[in-house]
């Protein structure tokens, strides 16, 4: 319980805005990889899975390649890419890194919105002639926003776990503290590190969370808080004789 409360203290030192890497600044780089990379693999995934979702086509590829993406350890993978290219661009080979890591959540949130909107909707759509580019853009997407957004949470909440792992490699972010701390065996600083990248993951889970309630369109939201109708009895109505 003690090093807890050290490693509080830690984390609201005064000595926290001060030195090579004050807090602050690791608390954005940390964020920047974050958000940098889940934005580029939702520029490649979204439409992707879109695709997937509305013409039913090449879902296995996707589950394949999803699945081999998880497979992929991100230090090895960073470690991979500093081998094959430059050291002067080692950021680049950390962000395609943690991009591969946020593509399968996020092509799988996309694809599977689509695929779980009852058809009977898409036919109705087809029925008063809505084009296939309408019922694209006015149905299936805002009907499976939700099961996206869940799988930009899921992407994201990955990442910023895994970015720690920048520092292995001199990028900055969060793990500079723990990777310092494991060298200096200074067990509080490590503590106080993990303890805030475990709350930025909790508050951006948070938001996201929200973001998928209200992501809902109004009928069907209406429709998910419509009380089930108690079934009417036969003896409604009937006066027993005397």
């Amino acid at each position: 319980m003690n090093l807890l409360f050290e490693a509080f203290a830690w984390i609201f030192s005064p000595d926290r805005l001060t030195g090579s890497v004050p807090l602050p600044t690791a608390i954005a780089q940390h964020l920047a990889f974050t958000f940098g990379s889940v934005l580029i693999a939702a520029i490649i995934a979204i439409p992707w899975g879109w695709a997937i979702g509305h013409f039913g086509r090449g879902r296995e590829v996707a589950v394949f390649l999803s699945g081999a993406a998880r497979a992929l350890p991100a230090l090895g993978v960073v470690a991979l890419l500093l081998e094959l290219i430059p050291v002067s661009y080692k950021t680049l080979a950390a962000v395609v890194a943690f991009v591969l890591l946020a593509i399968p959540s996020i092509l799988a949130g996309a694809y599977s919105g689509i695929e779980a909107i009852d058809r009977t909707v898409i036919g109705a759509g087809r029925a008063v002639g809505m084009t296939q580019w309408q019922i694209l853009f006015k149905i299936e997407i805002p009907l499976g926003l939700s099961l996206l957004i869940n799988g930009l949470r899921s992407a994201t909440l990955q990442v910023v776990a895994t970015v720690t792992i920048a520092a292995y490699f001199g990028l900055g972010g969060l793990g500079f503290y723990i990777m310092q701390g494991l060298a200096n065996r200074d067990f509080v600083q490590i503590l106080g590190a993990s303890i805030i990248i475990i709350a930025l993951a909790l508050i951006l889970d948070g938001l996201f969370a929200l973001l998928a309630r209200y992501a809902v369109p109004r009928t069907e939201s209406r429709r998910r808080r419509r009380p089930t109708p108690a079934p009417i009895s036969s003896n409604v109505g009937y006066a027993p004789s005397l």
